[in-house]
């Protein structure tokens, strides 16, 4: 199965196109340009420069959240366009998923962690065995220092990887944790860990279609939460008795 997978979850992109487990070929970009200039020029020339027409691609794969509430709507909006004119099926693998794939071999504990800001990472718990991935939580919103009391029940070496490594480390290691950063080349979201992720749920038989692929936020945007703040304030005036 050949899977081309797009990731633009956080503050690089790359795309990568894949057979089952086999990496053919990956572009990834960390320029400080947008993901909506980025993205779809790098797939494309990624499947020009490996002589895959689009037609030859059996699944389309992209990072669907949790991460950057802009980057996923743009990475679901490009697989949907690449998907849609040949009704090819989609995957919506979990970002932290994806980057815990690029660390199986370890058979450590992975710990992946991104910036939620506000005082929270997003972050989800996997075993790994050096060739497959166990859940041990849902992906969600989670305080670091709730986190470090999780982490520290568990007992076991960990591999911390993903964009909020950096800002957990020193308070796992205040916590006394055994807990390690992933190397430089592994530590950001990758591609390859989307289509890898992808492969599962294909053998899995979860895969969707187009018009079914959505972003998995898992927390409400700014926008939504200061609506929501907004209504309650306005329901609250309307239950107040008048003199």
């Amino acid at each position: 199965m050949k899977i081309l997978a797009l990731e633009s979850s956080a503050v690089a992109a790359s795309a990568a196109l894949c057979e089952d487990e086999r990496l053919i070929a990956q572009t990834f970009q960390h320029s400080g340009l947008t993901h909506s200039r980025t993205l779809l020029p790098m797939a494309a020339e990624l499947l020009e420069r490996c002589g895959t027409p689009l037609g030859e691609v059996d699944l389309i794969a992209v990072a669907a959240g949790p991460g950057s509430f802009t980057g996923l709507r743009i990475g679901v909006s490009t697989a949907k366009g690449l998907a849609w004119p040949e009704d090819k099926p989609c995957a919506g693998v979990s970002t932290l998923e994806a980057m815990a794939w690029s660390l199986v071999h370890t058979g450590l504990t992975i710990v992946p962690v991104m910036d939620a800001r506000r005082g929270q990472v997003y972050n989800a718990l996997f075993d790994s065995d050096g060739e497959g991935l166990q859940r041990l939580s849902p992906d969600r919103a989670i305080g670091a220092e709730k986190l470090a009391e999780e982490l520290a029940a568990l007992k076991k070496p960990m591999v911390l990887v993903g964009d909020g490594a950096q800002l957990c480390l020193p308070l796992f290691r205040e916590r006394g944790l055994p807990v390690r950063l992933a190397p430089p080349h592994l530590l950001m979201q990758s591609a390859w860990g989307v289509a890898r992720g992808a492969l599962e749920l294909a053998r899995r038989g979860e895969l969707t279609d187009a018009a079914g692929l959505v972003p998995e936020y898992h927390r409400l945007s700014q926008a939504e939460r200061e609506r929501l703040a907004r209504e309650q304030q306005e329901q609250g005036r309307e239950g107040t008795p008048h003199e």
